[in-house]
């Protein structure tokens, strides 16, 4: 855990969720009505907002955490795993209801399916965000997702500082109102977020996405597209910017996107233009895929630049 000064502040803080990751091995996902066998279970450290604050930790941002865990062996682990990284978790809030867990099957190629029990996400609340407002004050950006309540999302963007960039991902997606959306600078989706967000208007291909995204008010769009790297939409330069990955080998995509968000934020808040810190978020996240797990496969700054 760091220790802050007075007048100090983090590049990023994550306001999100934090998981115990329970995942097994597949040959392929089952169908409806079926069984099928697979690997031993693992259990890792997980959810959207702990992977993000520990992979921004991991390339060497000064990061905070504002989320919520039980009072078990799985909110113990999560908080270890965090403090071990380097990251900030006077803002995690222990007790209210058991750790939120993920069940994750991973099939041969890297592709994973994914639900969520959100346990004591679900129970971080606006009031807790208010309590944390000299947190959120002390924030250059705050990353946020859809794990926890919207409500308590929305209570993140009100209670930002007036220098304070907010990034969302919107995953699992859900309808967003107005006053989130249009505080989004960027909004990051994947292809399914997109396409969910769009509806009926959504067109055939991502670079029509991310002009469409647009119009519904976020200050700038990030579309990501797995291994074909990423789109980038600024409403201030009116540009369209498709970012291309590096060649690598996955091995498990499992948290590459958080990886992906976690860079760009970081990035964002040391001052890079959008479309320089999505250039080096798409190598962060080609680097997450070619290691097992979520968090343990993370890069450091180091292995992102050996890339």
């Amino acid at each position: 855990m760091q220790d802050n000064a007075p007048g100090d502040r983090y590049d990023l803080l994550v306001v999100g969720s934090a998981n115990a990751d329970l995942v097994i091995g597949v040959e392929r996902r089952p169908a409806p009505g079926e069984t099928v066998l697979g690997s031993d279970l693992s259990v890792h450290p997980g959810g959207k907002g702990a992977n993000q604050a520990l992979a921004a930790a991991r390339l060497g941002a000064r990061t905070a955490l504002l989320a919520r865990v039980g009072d078990d062996g799985h909110g113990r682990l999560l908080l270890e795993t965090q403090r071990a990284a380097g990251v900030d978790t006077g803002g995690v809030l222990v007790g209210g209801a058991p750790t939120g867990v993920a069940l994750i099957t991973v099939d041969p190629s890297g592709d994973n399916s994914i639900v969520v029990s959100p346990g004591a996400n679900g129970r971080l609340s606006p009031e807790d965000v208010r309590a944390a407002a000299p947190l959120l004050a002390a924030a250059r950006v705050i990353s946020v997702q859809l794990e926890i309540p919207l409500d308590t999302v929305a209570e993140a963007v009100r209670g930002r500082g007036p220098g304070t960039r907010l990034v969302l991902n919107p995953s699992p997606p859900a309808p967003l109102p107005e006053e989130v959306l249009a505080a989004c600078d960027p909004l990051v989706v994947n292809e399914h977020e997109a396409r969910y967000i769009l509806g009926d208007a959504a067109g055939r291909t991502p670079q029509e996405w991310a002009p469409a995204l647009l119009a519904l008010g976020p200050r700038s769009v990030v579309v990501t597209l797995g291994a074909a790297g990423a789109l980038v939409a600024d409403s201030r330069t009116g540009s369209l910017d498709h970012l291309v990955s590096p060649e690598v080998e996955a091995l498990d995509t499992t948290g590459a996107g958080d990886a992906f968000t976690a860079a760009l934020a970081w990035r964002l808040g040391r001052g890079d233009a959008l479309r320089e810190a999505a250039a080096f978020a798409v190598r962060v996240g080609a680097a997450a895929v070619t290691g097992r797990g979520a968090q343990e496969s993370f890069p450091t700054l180091e292995e992102v630049d050996a890339l």
